[in-house]
Order: structure tokens, then C-alpha cells, then sequence
């Protein structure tokens, strides 16, 4: 079965930056799509950050505003999420969901964010 795991998360000052991981297995990874997500608070909406595309095109949502980028290497099945210039604002748990064309969505459980002085 498909299975995404994230990982990297952790604590990090305003400002600062963190690199998250989303490793996909159980399936052909460069045929799917990547889309980050993340959720600020418990019971708020899932909201998109980003998304590499199978060709690595790569799309962002305005807030991100050049912070961000999405990478993928294909050849470790992982997806990338280099995050700088963090802001409070940023705290969140991180999800990735691999899209298959046929096989359809898969998610992983997700990482913490903690951005804090």
C-alpha cells in the first residue's frame, strides 16, 4: 500500500528556517503530483502551501511570497519543503499528499511547526 511519511518539523525561532521531507512508498512516486498542506490550529481548514507537479512545475499560494520552495528528487522518492524567513504565523502541522492520476490521493499523518521566540 501507499504509504507518505513527513518529517523535519520541529521548533525554530522567527526568522530561521527548516527543511521538511515527505518520503512516499508503495507506489511510482514521479507519477504523482506532491501538494503540501498545512493546519494552523486544531479544527481550523487544511490549507494549501504549495505543489510540485509530476514535470516539476511548482505553484504557491500568495503568503508564501518567495519563502517557500518545493523541490522533489525522484530517484529517494521524497519530496521537499525548504521553508525560510519563518514566521509565527507559520506554526502549523505540515502534511503532504501524494496524487496519483489513477490511484488516486494518499496523505501522511503529518509534522509539527513551531515557530517561536
Amino acid at each position: 500500500q501507499v504509504q507518505v511519511v513527513e518529517s523535519g518539523g520541529g521548533l525554530v525561532q522567527p526568522g530561521g528556517s527548516l527543511r521538511l521531507s515527505c518520503v512516499v512508498s508503495g507506489t511510482v512516486f514521479s507519477d504523482n503530483q506532491i501538494d503540501w498542506y498545512r493546519r494552523q490550529a486544531p479544527g481550523k481548514q487544511l490549507e494549501l502551501v504549495g505543489f510540485i507537479s509530476r514535470t516539476g512545475a511548482t505553484i504557491y499560494e500568495d503568503y508564501v511570497n518567495g519563502r517557500f520552495t518545493i523541490s522533489r528528487d525522484n530517484a529517494r522518492n521524497t519530496a521537499y519543503l525548504q521553508m525560510n524567513n519563518l514566521k509565527v504565523q507559520d506554526t502549523a502541522v505540515y502534511h503532504c499528499n501524494a496524487r496519483h492520476p489513477h490511484e488516486g490521493d494518499f496523505w501522511g499523518q503529518g509534522t509539527q511547526v513551531t515557530v517561536s521566540s
